[in-house]
């Protein structure tokens, strides 16, 4: 044989052993990663990540670069596989080694695509011990985040039903239970999820490992789901939430106490205070528990509805409840609690606000198919007719607004007026439907809560959004997306400090 045919079949042969190589490592790349089909680095990456499967113990490692995995777009290693309909991760997160950045990120992921700016939600351990739902809801959107409480729980699970993500904890009897973080998003035919890592600084690397791992695709709920209710704050200026206390019970519609402390908040016709210390509360998994939210004493009215609220001064709160003869009337109880007094002749009645001095409380009264907006003094008197054909009327700051909400322009706007009833003003031209206006304490801000166009009145369990409108400037933004309506922000519910909006959202799950 030729020095060129030889030539030719040790080339052909070395082919061979190189592509018989290939299929070999294909088939080991695969079966290291265990459950999952592949892996790899998105975003840009200085240092490359890895991902090993050990067979004996069933762990992962995963190791990670990368700056961040936040904004509007994403560096970090991630092994991952593809499914469609409803799905879920849980495992337990441990970061190799205690030195990292404080905000390195071990991740249970679901993601739309592999593109670095995709739409997402996790599950995120950070290295200080922080876990919250992070998520982008439109493509190359800032990331925003859902904080949990409870400190760096070791094993974490999120869920996709429909357009929802849901992230679980365990509680202290270490079952599965959800943490209240919840968020609308869209995620749709076949999608990724697996494990992710992030170094939070492109010249390190960071490692994890994940264990007891299980991706399961969920079935669709059958019988009555289960409501879990949670008290959530978002921080007007990122739009970042946290949950501040949830359990498998409907409750609603959460004030803020004028010195920052507390939430009032409406439980099965009682009125509930719970007091804040950084927003870390255990999680209810029996309904009540001593080291929740406390009774304030409201006898002999306990057939409390969501209308209420805390009077400038702290003093009082004033209250809607259910009566005798079926009809709604408006009372004023101390802080504290004790025996309640009403203020309000006939009904329905239903609270909306306190002037600023405390003095007067505006209200809406149904007459026939009307709702029309009133006032009244707080120590006693008559009652006032403001105007027709509105409701939800809460007074500005400074006394020389009153905000409502009306539907003589053929759907539910935001309006406001003057306390005398001159000067109705439209202050938003929307499709929406929107209901509850809450004016911040500086006076500079409108919260509200909007329906999709054509909802009529204000039912439960929809799809809404919480927004705020400037003043200054009246551009609408969007603080929230959830699942709400009814219960969700009835009532005053900025912080005394206006940089924050507390609120109710709920979660329907098996």
């Amino acid at each position: 044989m030729s020095f060129v045919g030889k030539c030719s079949w040790s080339l052909l042969l070395t082919l061979l052993l190189c592509f018989s190589t290939a299929l070999s490592y294909g088939q080991t790349s695969n079966e290291r990663l265990g459950q999952f089909e592949d892996q790899g680095d998105l975003g840009t990456i200085l240092l490359p990540g890895s991902g090993h499967y050990d067979a004996s113990s069933g762990s992962y490692t995963v190791s990670g670069s990368g700056a961040n995995l936040w904004f509007g777009i994403d560096d970090f290693h991630f092994v991952w596989k593809k499914m469609s309909g409803d799905a879920a991760v849980t495992a337990d997160i441990d970061f190799v080694g205690n030195k990292g950045n404080a905000h390195r990120k071990a991740v249970l992921m679901i993601r739309q695509s592999l593109d670095s700016h995709s739409i997402y939600a996790d599950v995120a351990r950070h290295g200080d011990g922080l876990t919250s739902l992070q998520y982008r809801d439109t493509v190359g959107a800032d990331t925003h985040e859902i904080e949990t409480y409870g400190n760096g729980p070791r094993r974490v699970r999120i869920e996709k039903r429909g357009d929802y993500a849901y992230v679980s904890i365990p509680d202290e009897t270490g079952k599965m239970v959800p943490s209240g973080a919840a968020i609308r998003v869209g995620i749709t035919g076949e999608f990724y999820i697996g494990l992710g890592v992030c170094s939070h600084d492109e010249k390190v690397t960071e490692t994890a490992i994940f264990s007891n791992v299980k991706i399961e695709p969920l079935p669709p709920i059958v019988g009555q789901p289960v409501e879990q209710s949670t008290l959530e704050s978002v921080i007007v200026a990122s739009t970042d939430r946290r949950v501040r206390y949830t359990a498998p019970i409907h409750f609603e519609d959460p004030n803020w106490t004028p010195d920052g402390k507390a939430l009032i908040f409406n439980r099965e016709g009682t009125l509930q205070r719970l007091v804040l210390d950084n927003g870390v509360h255990p999680i209810d998994s029996t309904v009540p528990r001593s080291a929740s939210s406390t009774l304030i004493p409201t006898n002999p009215e306990t057939k409390i509805n969501g209308d209420h609220g805390v009077s400038p001064d702290g003093s009082l709160i004033a209250f809607g409840n259910q009566d005798p003869d079926g009809q709604a009337r408006i009372y004023v109880v101390p802080a504290i609690g004790g025996t309640p007094r009403c203020i309000t002749s006939g009904g329905p009645a239903y609270f909306h606000g306190w002037s600023p001095d405390g003095k007067t409380i505006s209200f809406t009264k149904q007459r026939g198919d009307n709702f029309d907006t009133y006032t009244v003094p707080v120590a006693g008197g008559p009652e006032t007719l403001l105007a027709s054909k509105s409701d939800v009327a809460e007074f500005s700051p400074d006394g020389q607004w009153i905000y409502f909400q009306s539907d003589r322009t053929g759907h539910m706007q935001i309006w406001r007026m003057h306390p005398d009833g001159s000067g109705p003003e439209q202050l938003l031209i929307s499709d929406t439907s929107d209901w509850f206006p809450h004016i911040s304490p500086d006076g500079k801000m409108i919260a509200f809560l909007s329906y999709k166009p054509g909802t009529q009145g204000h039912p439960a369990n929809q799809d809404v959004e919480i927004c705020v409108l400037p003043l200054v400037d009246r551009k609408l933004h969007t603080l929230a997306k959830l699942l709400g309506g009814r219960g969700t922000m009835n009532v005053p519910s900025w912080s005394p400090d206006s940089k924050m909006l507390v609120f109710t959202s709920y979660e329907l799950l098996p």
